[in-house]
């Protein structure tokens, strides 16, 4: 199963992209002792994504239990739909949470790349193209289609097998002028325009292609209106389904156009989207994003009279009984971003009666890394092969099935439910994987068949390598 995939309210999101162009990478130089280890978890929670990646897999893969998978993808199709990245325990290719997926990657690296330690910074990049080079592929038939999906999840998840030996349908599914997705649609031009900043002073040539699919992939979006769960129904519903209609997808993919075109009718459209979104709003639009970002933020601080979000008795941010830790890894990401801004612009707001500075949500954004590093009344970390103690049963097909070393016969579709309901640990360690994390007392039930709190999924890690690129340049352990 799944993991419920969450995402921040879009007007935070586009104040925070316009504002990072005008405020200055600037890193504290507090050092505190017993800090975890930022780096080495940076280092891991990027190399998580490699044991995501779908297709051929190249010479320098780290990971080493797992194989080439989903060659003949898009084949059904006459198209090429070989690589990108599965979401999360299972061998589904999802188009909305993978496109999300390389957007946070890209705004990690744009935002804090340059503070990344070692060679980190390439290997974010690395697995920004490999996960950009698909989208361009599923962008290939635009402007008449963008294909959004491979493989049937219902089949899928009645199956407990390594990608390696998938056998169920991969079918392929697209949206269309007369079957629209406009959040899928526009979600997919965000993330290739965000990529395109990327490799901008490294690939020219790269970027342009990135840039000029990402402007087709939003026209496709903006003219043919619709969710994507209306024209797909149970092919994308319960798993990833469009809540909030697709508005917040159509202006956050226009605002990452205008950083990435510079062209001002993209930051025109985001206004007149807002203004279409939140119609009672009528003040100056950049500082009713800034005003909106502060609202959101002041929803998540815990001293603020306007909180709406839960914390656990530790300390956690707790929105969602399934994959919570996806909704603390954006939400984090936000805090970290916005302190940075207002620091560098030596700003302060208000929270009801509660002055709120950078530092202060720099300290709020640490305290959730912490936890989920492992600074929490169970000393476990959430994330796998980081610390002592961390889920050794997660709920992830090819990391709890022997690997094509160890047993190279194929396994059915109802064979590997042996190793499912096995209580012993995972053979091939996920390393770097972020699970969903403890329940609203801080209780964790380390059992495969507990997907809502030991599934991994890139759109938890996503966030989580801008974050601590920002304290490993911040921190020292």
């Amino acid at each position: 199963m799944s993991g419920w995939w969450c995402r921040i309210s879009p007007s935070p999101l586009l104040l925070l992209i316009l504002i990072s162009a005008l405020s200055p990478i600037v890193i504290s130089s507090i050092i505190s002792g017993g800090n975890p280890n930022y780096g080495d978890a940076l280092s891991k929670s990027i190399l998580f994504f490699q044991a995501q990646r779908s297709g051929k897999l190249p010479s320098n893969q780290t990971i080493s239990w797992r194989f080439d998978s989903g060659l003949s993808d898009g084949s059904s199709e006459n198209v090429d739909l070989s690589g990108g990245y599965y979401d999360a325990g299972d061998n589904i290719k999802f188009g909305l949470p993978m496109a999300f997926t390389t957007t946070m990657l890209a705004w990690s690296v744009l935002e804090f790349g340059r503070h990344m330690p070692g060679g980190e910074c390439d290997n974010a990049r690395e697995a920004i193209r490999w996960v950009a080079d698909y989208l361009l592929k599923a962008s290939s038939a635009l402007p008449d289609a963008l294909y959004v999906q491979v493989g049937d999840p219902v089949a899928d998840h009645n199956c407990w097998q390594r990608p390696e030996d998938t056998n169920t349908a991969r079918n392929v599914y697209k949206v269309t002028p007369t079957n629209p997705g406009s959040d899928v649609a526009g979600e997919t031009a965000a993330a290739l325009a965000a990529a395109s900043l990327v490799f901008r002073h490294i690939d020219i040539h790269y970027s342009n292609t990135l840039s000029t699919t990402a402007e087709k992939a939003f026209a496709f979006a903006d003219k043919y209106r619709g969710k994507y769960s209306d024209s797909l129904s149970s092919l994308v519903c319960p798993f990833y389904c469009s809540y909030s209609g697709y508005l917040d997808e159509l202006q956050w993919a226009a605002a990452w156009l205008y950083k990435a075109t510079e062209n001002s009718s993209y930051l025109d459209y985001a206004r007149s989207v807002s203004l279409e979104h939140e119609c009672s709003y009528h003040s100056e639009a950049i500082a009713k994003f800034r005003e909106q970002a502060e609202r959101f933020i002041c929803s998540v601080l815990p001293n603020s009279p306007s909180i709406t979000v839960q914390h656990t008795p530790g300390g956690l941010m707790y929105k969602m009984d399934g994959s919570n830790l996806q909704y603390v890894t954006s939400s984090t990401f936000l805090l970290t971003v916005y302190a940075k801004f207002l620091k560098a612009s030596n700003k302060t707001f208000s929270c009801g009666s509660v002055t709120v500075d950078g530092s202060i949500l720099r300290q709020h954004a640490k305290r959730q890394v912490d936890y989920i590093l492992g600074d929490n009344s169970k000393g476990m970390s959430y994330m796998v092969g980081y610390g002592d103690r961390y889920p050794l049963r997660i709920h992830h097909r090819g990391s709890s099935l022997p690997n094509l070393k160890l047993k190279p016969e194929a396994i059915g579709c109802d064979d590997g439910f042996q190793s499912y309901y096995s209580a012993n640990p995972n053979p091939n360690i996920l390393i770097g994987a972020v699970v969903g994390g403890p329940d609203q007392y801080d209780e964790f039930y380390d059992d495969r068949n507990n997907y809502a709190q030991s599934e991994p999924a890139t759109y938890i890690n996503a966030p989580l390598v801008g974050i601590l690129s920002y304290f490993a340049a911040s921190f020292k352990s």
